[in-house]
């Protein structure tokens, strides 16, 4: 996750989260790192991945943030950095801390009271999860999403009725007193 610099807005209009996830998709595939989850809020972006090397994230993340600084600060007329600071990752040591991530991510619009429904935030990937859309082919499946059913259809319902409930205190606890960027295990 960043977050804009001191919580400033980051993404304006539909083009700028298109601009963004294509430099997020580039440089991540330039650099081997699975995107398995996402969310892109109005100030902050939240990613879930999956890299090849302890280096890879740093990369990958240099990569997307600086292509996306530049179009952010020609589209403005400004310079600087539009980011908060550096990321931070946080290895995910199990499949349950993996969906409780996925599950905090793609419900940050609904936390937020955009939405009350995950499904109709348009800047997620629940609906690649929960209803198996088309719409972000590049998202990799990950082994945690995979045990919640033998078919599409059900990993599809057993998602959505696990999204059904909110996160709990101590699911948040969790997510929220760890740095900022989560970072999927291997595996």
């Amino acid at each position: 996750m960043n977050r804009g610099h001191n919580r400033e807005r980051i993404f304006d209009e539909d083009a700028d989260y298109k601009v963004f996830l294509n430099a997020v998709q580039q440089a991540c595939s330039r650099h081997d790192v699975a995107i398995h989850g996402f969310a892109l809020m109005k100030n902050h972006f939240h990613l879930l991945v999956t890299p090849p090397t302890p280096v890879a994230i740093g990369k990958a993340t240099k990569a997307f943030e600086s292509k996306y600084c530049y179009y952010y600060n020609r589209k403005h007329h400004r310079i600087g950095s539009i980011w908060n600071g550096r990321y931070h990752d946080v290895p995910i040591e199990s499949g349950w801390h993996w969906l409780v991530c996925l599950r905090y991510i793609e419900l940050n619009p609904v936390r937020a009271e955009i939405v009350g429904d995950p499904a109709a935030y348009r800047w997620t990937s629940y609906q690649v999860h929960a209803a198996s859309s088309g719409a972000h082919p590049w998202l990799a499946s990950h082994p945690a999403y995979e045990t919640l059913g033998a078919s599409d259809e059900e990993r599809q319902a057993v998602y959505r009725a696990i999204c059904g409930a909110p996160l709990g205190g101590a699911e948040l606890t969790l997510m929220r007193n760890r740095p900022v960027v989560q970072l999927a295990a291997t595996g």
